[in-house]
């Protein structure tokens, strides 16, 4: 709103000073992530207060784990405080005509109704199986329709790949060129360059696009059909999986909240690399217009976690639940697929990978082997992967690394693990 009521202003000749600081994503972006850590910060103190107040905590089961019974009774829900956090600045500084802008807003907005309402059964209803895992699967996968259906339909900018000619040239001031403000005037771009594409990046090819239409077996027009269905089913696979592998990664006090800042900023800078015409140009990386407001958004989410961080670290004074979680999730999977990063998820978002596949290899061989010989074997000592850590179960296959740490140690070295993650994941923009 502030955002365009500064454009209003403009436009309108009216001299108000500081009003062409709106234009730059930069600006906006610092203040997002500063007006974001103040309101989890406000609100996290009078939420934490009311949910203690109404005697609103966590039901805790007994998984044998250090430290884990003192943590019965710790208010819930925080993921209230993240979403309020995030909304607020965005909608304050984001230019809200930008479809890419919007999406997010709809992707929280999802995610945020999904959680609260699993969240909500647990706490209130009393039901530790929350919300029937179908109904949680359906939503995710319509909300992953809705985002593939408008890649394949939008004729917004954000959607489209940029065929450069000399962009250079169409840069009018140093500034503008290096911080690629909100300009019309900046750059010039042509209609008839632009395309809907199935197009995404591959990292470490030379020639680093990968077309989803090369995996069609048909030719002709119903190839040309049949490529945007496949398309369309992964990104359904993108988001689902990232919604539900952040989940999985909320198990320990700061774990996914730190995880989720750090895969948030990075995926913050390929926005704005990618909707800067002259870093895609350098980097030569797919130019996708209007994507670089994308890091105003994720500027909010990233202080929105730095302030819920507060009160989330070990010991946590409130965790942020499914609604939370499936939210981040929601978000990260539905950005990379904007823009056409989603091939990187895996190695950016590897923690939350390992976590979603600790439980799968843990399930699948215990019912395997129970089945084979009436005794369940377990290949880790707990899963999700960071359980794995902390507990002590000799007759499991994976021993290493031999001993049981700390929650605080266990969670500080997945952070920094993430952290070079992030790193490789950016470097891959120049190791091809």
């Amino acid at each position: 709103m502030l955002y365009h009521l500064f454009e209003y202003f403009e436009k309108a000749n009216i001299d108000f000073a500081g009003s062409g600081l709106m234009k730059y994503i930069s600006f906006r972006s610092f203040g997002a992530s500063i007006v974001a850590i103040l309101i989890s910060l406000i609100i996290g103190h009078k939420l934490i207060a009311w949910l203690q107040k109404k005697q609103i905590g966590e039901t805790i089961r007994d998984l044998g784990l250090e430290g884990q019974l003192q943590k019965k009774g710790t208010p819930t829900m925080g993921g209230i405080i993240i979403i309020i956090s995030i909304l607020v600045p965005v909608l304050l500084f984001c230019d809200l005509t930008n479809i890419n802008i919007l999406i997010l807003i709809l992707t929280t907005v999802w995610f945020g109704t999904i959680g609260f309402i699993d969240d909500y059964i647990k706490v209130f209803k009393k039901n530790k199986e929350g919300l029937n895992g179908w109904y949680k699967i359906a939503s995710q996968v319509l909300m992953g329709l809705i985002v593939g259906l408008i890649m394949c339909f939008s004729n917004e900018a954000g959607f489209r790949e940029q065929k450069r000619v000399n962009p250079v040239s169409e840069i009018t001031g140093e500034v503008i060129a290096v911080d690629n403000a909100v300009s019309s005037e900046a750059v010039t771009v042509d209609a008839t360059l632009l395309e809907n594409s199935t197009k995404t990046t591959l990292p470490f090819v030379k020639n680093n696009e990968f077309d989803y239409g090369w995996l069609s077996p048909f030719g002709g027009w119903f190839g040309e059909y049949f490529k945007w269905f496949i398309y369309i089913c992964f990104i359904i696979l993108v988001i689902t999986a990232c919604s539900n592998g952040t989940n999985v990664t909320d198990g320990l006090d700061g774990l996914a909240t730190g995880i989720t800042a750090i895969v948030g900023a990075t995926l913050g800078i390929f926005a704005y690399l990618s909707g800067n015409v002259i870093y895609s140009e350098y980097l030569n990386i797919m130019y996708i217009p209007s994507s670089a407001e994308i890091t105003v958004f994720f500027s909010s989410m990233v202080g929105a976690l730095l302030g819920f961080m507060w009160y989330n670290a070990y010991p946590a004074q409130i965790f942020m639940g499914d609604t939370g979680s499936l939210t981040l999730g929601g978000i990260i999977g539905v950005c990379a697929i904007l823009v056409r990063k989603e091939l990187l998820l895996p190695l950016l978002c590897g923690i939350f990978f390992l976590e979603s596949l600790s439980v799968v290899v843990q399930r699948f061989y215990f019912k395997y082997t129970k089945k084979k010989s009436g005794t369940g074997v377990r290949v880790f000592r707990m899963a999700p992967l960071h359980h794995h850590f902390q507990k002590d179960n000799p007759d499991a296959i994976i021993q290493w690394p031999g001993k049981v740490y700390p929650e605080q140690k266990v969670v500080a070295r997945f952070i920094i693990v993430s952290i070079i993650l992030a790193v490789l994941t950016v470097v891959t923009l120049k190791i091809r």
